[in-house]
């Protein structure tokens, strides 16, 4: 008798188990349905943008493993997301919606960001639950890019991630990933911190700040970049500078296409580094442009045509290459590049608005998902590049 009352309930565990697997997969076959079906950018604008006030208000957990099966026995093990990761998709969120707010007088799109910053700050505008990792810059910078009056609102949060980012400076003068990897320079900490430096350092007058941000980026040209096709490898030893993990990884493009665009973007016109900037621009503009597929997308490999499209690499370099439009001599290859990402982008949203098919998140140095699923961080930049461009088409 007691055996067969635990076979029941042992098979009763394996059923609910196998059953949250089906309810996932079948979930991504449904969505899928009728995808890439936006011909036009305001519908499309109005879609995206929909989902994302949504998600910022309820941002979707991104998994950590690429496990499609035994998903409960993550879920259960603590397995299925981290903090870290979400950090950066919120941040995206945020960013994309601080262009739509600029372009639309929308008070559910303000009541939703108020909303989602209560829950993350305190009434004296200090972290709730403050930031161990430099991820958690893009965050502030995302912030900062609402405007002056949130930038005063927030100053402790802001000035908390400045004494962050300065206790992961290495022995070099750079920024480490993490305070245990300080002899590992990652591309990934180009878009996490770089941005934030600059708009921080112009913002309060700390000169230090930018020129952290252009010594890191800098340092990434000399000794993380394929110095003939000028792409970025995922990371770098500091001590024999050994290029690590893939040239040409599609999302470690983007990461450092943002870094330095965002970076540059947020310099005054006549400020000395601005043309030091413009000139890394100009080159890795003219070394990702070849490297687009014929259909709008860049790949998780990069370099390779037959591997698969990444969503997150096409919103980010598209954004990257529409700011990167405005440099003289590179403008109109630039445009076209940009529009063809856009209309990329357009052919995988699903019918619920959601951009689909970006890459999960990175497990090492080396080890790349195989998953390529929705990822609030895309969808973020989709916003973001959408409404910048409309702004822009209007003056």
């Amino acid at each position: 008798m007691i055996i067969q009352i635990v076979g029941g309930v042992l098979l009763g565990i394996l059923i609910i188990i196998f059953s949250v697997d089906l309810i996932f997969i079948g979930k991504d076959w449904l969505s899928r349905i009728y995808i890439g079906r936006f011909s036009d950018k305001q519908h499309w604008n109005r879609s995206i943008t929909g989902v994302g006030l949504d998600w910022l208000s309820n941002t979707p957990k991104i998994k950590v493993t690429d496990n499609t099966r035994l998903v409960a026995i993550d879920m259960i093990k603590g397995n299925y997301s981290s903090s870290a990761i979400q950090h950066w998709q919120e941040a995206s969120l945020l960013l994309g919606l601080s262009e739509y707010i600029k372009v639309q007088d929308d008070g559910k799109a303000n009541g939703r960001i108020e909303s989602y910053l209560s829950k993350k700050f305190d009434r004296e505008g200090q972290w709730l639950h403050k930031p161990v990792h430099v991820d958690g810059a893009i965050l502030a910078y995302a912030i900062m890019n609402l405007g002056d009056s949130y930038t005063h609102t927030y100053k402790k949060a802001l000035d908390t991630m400045w004494e962050l980012i300065q206790q992961h400076i290495g022995s070099d003068g750079t920024v480490a990933y993490r305070k245990t990897m300080q002899n590992y320079r990652y591309v990934d900490t180009i878009g996490f911190i770089c941005p934030f430096l600059v708009a921080y350092g112009i913002k309060y007058n700390k000169s230090e700040c930018v020129d952290l941000a252009v010594k890191q980026i800098r340092a990434y040209e000399e000794y993380g970049m394929l110095h003939e096709l000028f792409i970025p490898c995922h990371a770098y030893r500091l001590d024999s500078k050994t290029p690590l993990g893939l040239y040409g990884w599609g999302r470690g493009m983007g990461w450092f296409a943002i870094g330095l665009i965002d970076a540059w973007k947020e310099l005054p016109e006549h400020h000395t580094y601005k043309s030091v900037l413009s000139e890394t621009i100009k080159r890795f503009a003219k070394a990702i442009i070849p490297l687009q597929q014929p259909d709008g997308n860049w790949n998780w490999t990069a370099t390779r045509e037959e591997s698969r499209p990444d969503s997150s690499a096409t919103a980010t370099l598209g954004w990257f290459l529409l700011h990167a439009s405005k440099i003289e001599g590179i403008s109109e290859e630039c445009q076209h590049s940009f529009d063809k990402a856009i209309s990329y982008l357009m052919k995988v949203t699903r019918r619920n608005g959601v951009i689909d098919f970006s890459q999960g998140d990175t497990k090492d140095i080396g080890v790349y998902s195989m998953l390529f699923d929705l990822l609030p961080f895309t969808q973020g930049f989709g916003i973001r590049m959408i409404n910048y461009d409309q702004v822009a088409d209007k003056t």
